[in-house]
């Protein structure tokens, strides 16, 4: 069995996660801005430690629930 709270702090953690990806993003106009110096790069790095981030809570989330998936009858979440 889950635990509700755990459940609303990891969920919590994905959303502050999320939510700095597209300050990430303010200066990039085309996918060629993300070569097009060392501020590119390092953008385009730390968008994509964001995303590894959320995969891992995603998974923290998995293992803790068992497998349980107790966001899948949520009617709100376009699964």
């Amino acid at each position: 069995m889950f635990d509700p709270a755990l459940m609303v702090e990891r969920l919590s953690a994905v959303l502050k996660i999320l939510e700095r990806i597209p300050r990430r993003f303010s200066g990039i106009k085309t996918a060629d801005d993300f070569i097009a110096d060392d501020a590119g790069i390092d953008g385009m790095d730390a968008i994509c430690m964001n995303l590894i981030a959320v995969g891992e809570e995603i998974k923290q989330i998995d293992r803790k629930t068992d497998g349980e998936r107790p966001l899948h009858n949520c009617q709100k979440l376009p699964f």
